[in-house]
């Protein structure tokens, strides 16, 4: 049996509303498939109809939140989900919005309790345990965390859909369940059947790039990207494309990003415009930069837009899916004597696949008092995500500090009570929790700055520091990890690779403890590393820009000729 094509079925669902515009229950599936479509405002407007059809009714409630939780307004989705959930408690997918919805709009304790509740109506559902789980890891709330990763995992094993593959690298997994969980989350990704085929002659000089990401403004994705593709606008033959799914923010590194490319404002578009605008622009090769990643656009690359497709930055890990050609890697984060577990055929660029930002500029930071930092001792420090700690990172951390009196433990500051959980497991393990110390959020150039308080980055595990490290490298303060086998877990390691630090990658937790105390315990030992960070990102490629644009054209434009030479992808260096 043929799939149906989306496009052919939202007319046929658009046609059945203007047959009988009093059926309430043909308003509700159009705002469902709208929403599903990309197509927001007319999804918000179906709703709306609805509502005005029986006021009220918790489907019509629940749409009408979901189209506000897409659109990013998140009081109005809270409102009307909220009520939904009044009129129909026991309903699960009204639960789990209503949840996301509060996630969003910063109630993490009320998320909390949602998605523990939408877990105990249907408690053998896949995607409702993953949603808890990952929802329990951002507040540090480890109650239960074998158990659940332990239902998620047998999910994934059994090839059930509903499993995030994003919040699935968090687990401690090994890279061919990861590409299993990501082949199910494909499979859900509605395909056309017009998938470029076509050969296409190599037009000769000019090589055109697109990108595709919600992250080009001040986000870790434009603050990684933005040198690159001012080194690449002075790269001869190769010109840029961005395809902002995020509105411009107004910040600097929005002004830079357009300033160095061709940048196309796509932010609301459904699906199918932002594919038909890229095939416009006839790109040779399309750049996925968000993948899973969260407010990633699979729907656009399952439409095909582009004849190469690849899967690079963001999301540390296969795509699992057929419309992705590539991955975009280097020979630590995926070794090439290890399988890849990849769907993708993997490009390994010379130096590590994470460029970064080298205009910026380092200020002094406040005092360490005003940074709520003790006026003497060490300070080691991790600013990764709530949801990168877990019990044996953190107890990895707390035996550093045990290990160095009067050191400290510089954390950022994580959502609801996180940081009140993590205290109390600190006094669980006779660590006096005065010992932590938490950084609110902050725009990043303050945040850069405080790292110059910052003696020794503790990394975490399975899912390690990516553009944290980097920031970390960049300020001076170096970062000790624990290489595990998948790529989330591998590029803190990666960096110190490649910046030639190879003896801040241990092979134990152990190591990793009695690493982390002899630093501390040694000041002078201490000093010499940061000297060595500081001589290494000036001599290394970790940070050389312009060689990253020239090894970065060079892999694009061989994915590109051979595509029209009619060969598949195919792994290369």
């Amino acid at each position: 049996m043929t799939e149906a094509d989306p496009a052919e079925t939202l007319a046929a669902i658009r046609q059945a509303v203007l047959r009988d515009p009093d059926d309430f229950i043909a308003w509700v599936v159009l705002a469902e498939a709208e929403l599903d479509s990309g197509e927001l405002a007319a999804g918000l407007s179906a709703a709306n109809h609805a509502l005005a059809l029986r006021p009220g009714h918790p489907e019509a409630l629940a749409r009408q939140g979901k189209a506000h939780w897409m659109q990013g307004n998140h009081a109005l989705a809270v409102a009307a989900l909220g009520q939904a959930r009044q009129r129909a408690p026991r309903h699960p997918g009204v639960a789990l919005w209503f949840a996301h919805a509060l996630e969003d709009a910063g109630e993490a304790e009320a998320a909390a309790r949602a998605y523990d509740h939408a877990y105990q109506l249907l408690p053998n559902e896949p995607i409702f345990a993953a949603h808890l789980l990952n929802w329990r890891r951002r507040v540090c709330d480890w109650r239960d965390l074998e158990r659940l990763s332990g239902q998620v995992r047998n999910a994934v094993h059994r090839g059930m859909p509903g499993v995030e593959p994003f919040a699935f690298l968090s687990e401690d997994t090994t890279a061919s369940e990861q590409l299993a969980c990501a082949r199910s989350k494909a499979k859900s990704i509605a395909t056309e059947t017009n998938e470029v085929s076509r050969h296409r002659a190599f037009p000769g000089p000019v090589l055109k790039l697109g990108f595709v990401s919600n992250g080009f403004g001040a986000h870790p994705t434009g603050l990684l990207t933005v040198a690159l593709f001012e080194a690449l606008q002075a790269a001869p033959g190769v010109q840029v494309h961005l395809f902002a799914r995020n509105a411009d923010d107004g910040s600097p590194i929005r002004t830079r990003l357009a300033s160095a490319t061709r940048l196309h404002d796509v932010a609301g578009w459904s699906h199918q415009a932002i594919a038909q605008l890229i095939r416009a622009q006839d790109m040779h090769v399309l750049f996925d930069l968000r993948g899973w990643g969260g407010g990633g656009a699979p729907e656009v690359f399952a439409l095909r837009p582009a004849a190469v497709q690849v899967n690079w930055l963001a999301y540390p890990g296969t795509s699992g899916a057929p419309w992705l050609d590539y991955a975009l890697a280097d020979g630590f984060v995926l070794p090439r004597a290890a399988p890849t577990h990849f769907s993708e055929a993997v490009v390994r660029l010379p130096r590590c696949f994470q460029p970064s930002d080298t205009t910026r500029t380092l200020d002094l930071p406040p005092s360490r008092e005003a940074c709520g930092l003790p006026a003497t001792g060490i300070v080691y420090c991790c600013f990764n995500n709530s949801y990168k700690l877990n019990p044996a990172s953190f107890e990895r951390m707390l035996a550093v500090l045990r290990g160095v009196p009067a050191s400290a433990l510089w954390l950022l500051s994580g959502p609801g009570d996180a940081n009140a959980r993590l205290a109390s497991a600190a006094r669980t393990e006779d660590v006096d929790p005065s010992r932590l110390v938490f950084l609110d959020k902050l725009p990043h150039a303050q945040y850069l700055a405080r790292y110059g308080h910052a003696d020794l980055f503790l990394d975490t595990a399975p899912y390690n520091a990516h553009t944290t490290a980097s920031d970390a490298l960049w300020a001076g303060c170096p970062v000790l990890t624990r290489p595990g086998d998948t790529f989330a877990s591998r590029v803190a390691g990666s960096l110190n690779h490649h910046l030639g630090l190879v003896e801040m990658n241990v092979d134990t937790d152990q190591e990793f403890i009695d690493t982390a105390v002899m630093l501390g315990r040694h000041p002078q030992a201490l000093a010499k590393l940061r000297l060595d960070v500081e001589v290494a990102r000036g001599s290394s490629g970790l940070f050389d820009m312009p060689g990253f644009a020239k090894d970065f054209a060079a892999i694009a434009r061989a994915m590109a000729e051979r595509h029209a030479q009619g060969l598949p992808p195919a792994s290369f260096d």
